[in-house]
């Protein structure tokens, strides 16, 4: 059966809320879906691949993948980001592998040899051969845009920009005084998670479960003012950390005033990234399915100035706190 041939009639979304049911089961559990969302949804939005730490000299690369499709990332002659299928056209075989600098990119089959612009320079030992065009042979390009300290694709040739979808987001962070752009890598932990990819992120976007299965959280949480605001591309929740009452700082794992709005800015991009935004650090977390039933959520910890001392301190309890919320 093709993925476009899947019968979705089984679930028609109400917009009242009182109303709202969960998708059925079957969405989770039949492998068959992961197909149809790799088509519809994964390759058609825009999806963090790497840190732009990584390419900033020119001749900098990185593979990734996005789902099963090969990528690798590069920084040309002119300074611009670039992204390919890391896909040779005669062979199939990659040009690309792991991180590096590189003046040309080459195929590791038959050695033929690409520009940063994915341009065909040498193909050994084709010369007479006829009914093909050098000049029309390259790398097959892909959508890439720097954001923050990150670097996101979109295997959708067609799609906008990524302004139309972060655009908001990224006015509202710097507007409020965070400095996404200058932070920094300071951490990367990985959980392989055995559950479908929607059921994170289902979890994640609501805090009913807070009370009684994250205790420790919810002590942090002014959790009577908890809600989510919805926008087409995105969700916000707002998660003010509590004012601490005299007395109860030595429970606390942060001491705040209480001030909300200027505490933290989380965000739910669909359809599988979560921005944790405070003021002196920022987490981003990539919910990335590896099968219908397994689920690879990375999280990566960024700091405008790590530091040494009390600073360093605070970030390793933020870290830990976030590990055991999600043991």
């Amino acid at each position: 059966m093709k993925p476009e041939s899947l019968d979705l009639t089984d679930y028609n979304p109400s917009e009242d809320l009182a109303a709202a049911e969960t998708m059925p089961a079957r969405w989770y559990t039949d492998s068959q879906f992961l197909a149809l969302e790799a088509e519809k949804i994964f390759y058609r939005t825009w999806q963090p691949v790497g840190r732009l730490d990584d390419v900033m000299r020119v001749g900098d690369f990185f593979s990734c993948e996005v789902l099963d499709q090969p990528l690798v990332i590069v920084r040309n002659h002119d300074g611009a980001l670039r992204a390919f299928y890391n896909v040779c056209p005669h062979r199939a075989a990659i040009v690309a592998e792991g991180r590096g600098n590189r003046k040309s990119l080459q195929c590791k089959y038959h050695g033929w040899t690409y520009d940063l612009d994915g341009k065909l320079l040498r193909a050994p030992e084709f010369e007479g051969v006829k009914n093909w065009d050098k000049e029309s042979v390259c790398l097959q390009p892909v959508l890439v845009e720097a954001w923050g300290p990150w670097v996101f694709v979109n295997l959708d040739a067609t799609a906008a920009p990524m302004s139309a979808v972060y655009g908001a987001i990224h006015a509202e962070i710097t507007s409020a005084g965070f400095n996404l752009d200058q932070m920094r890598l300071v951490e990367r932990r990985d959980y392989l998670i055995d559950c479908n990819w929607k059921v994170y992120v289902d979890n994640y976007l609501e805090g009913y479960h807070l009370p009684i299965a994250h205790p420790g959280l919810f002590r942090e949480l002014d959790y009577d003012q908890y809600r989510v605001d919805t926008f087409q591309h995105y969700s916000k929740q707002y998660a003010p950390i509590r004012e601490v009452a005299p007395g109860d700082a030595r429970d606390r794992r942060y001491v705040r005033s209480g001030e909300g709005e200027e505490d933290a800015l989380y965000y739910w991009i669909f359809p599988n990234v979560m921005l944790n935004v405070y003021l002196d650090n920022t987490s981003i977390n990539i919910i990335i399915p590896v099968g219908h039933d397994k689920t690879l959520t990375v999280f990566e910890w960024y700091f405008e100035s790590p530091g040494t001392g009390a600073g360093w301190e605070s970030m390793q309890q933020i870290i830990a706190f976030s590990d055991e919320i999600q043991q």
